[in-house]
């Protein structure tokens, strides 16, 4: 066990504790939930940086970093469209869950035949990525901060996010076309 697969084992286990705090019925839970996603977020952004510069990068980083980031988001997404369930809300989470599950599956065809490397990360999904957290953030959080409409501001970050989002799914379908294409046809 190193310190990245650590702080990845540890997102993992607040995502039980951020739906307890969520539902907790106390005043500022959501600003106590926007604390722990944002804890998560921040040792998403960690786990990465931590494995490279100390060369601690393994297979089971590789495998628990997707699958951590992945369900954070749809746990909080799912949360979130309880919470005020609307197709304002519905559909940018979708959107983004099944996203998620295209490209999840698509790397391990792409794994599968020997092509991962042509769905590698792109500098749209990470751009995504930062602004889906932010998005999150700031909905988890719900409450104006003076008079700024921090939940309205977290859902014109959530459909930015979900341009982006499908932007990525373009691209990375675009990069696998033809060794999909000619998967097919053998």
């Amino acid at each position: 066990m190193n310190i990245p697969n650590a702080l990845t084992l540890l997102r993992i286990i607040l995502i039980p504790v951020f739906v307890v705090v969520f539902y907790l019925p106390i005043k500022w839970n959501h600003q106590l939930a926007c604390l722990i996603f944002t804890l998560a977020a921040v040792t998403d952004i960690l786990d990465g940086y931590l494995a490279r510069r100390l060369q601690q990068t393994s297979s089971l980083g590789a495998f628990l970093d997707p699958v951590a980031d992945k369900l954070m988001v749809a746990v909080v997404l799912v949360l979130l469209v309880q919470q005020d369930s609307n197709v304002l809300m519905a559909l940018p989470a979708a959107v983004i869950i099944g996203r998620e599950i295209t490209v999840s599956a698509l790397r391990e065809w792409m794994a599968e035949l020997g092509a991962r490397s042509k769905v590698a990360v792109s500098i749209y999904g990470k751009i995504k990525t930062i602004t889906q957290m932010v998005s999150l953030i700031l909905l988890i959080y719900r409450d104006p901060i003076w008079i700024v409409p921090i939940y309205l501001l977290g859902q014109i970050c959530l459909y930015i996010a979900v341009i982006l989002t499908l932007w990525s799914l373009y691209e990375y379908l675009a990069s696998a076309w033809a060794k999909l294409r000619e998967s097919m046809h053998s």
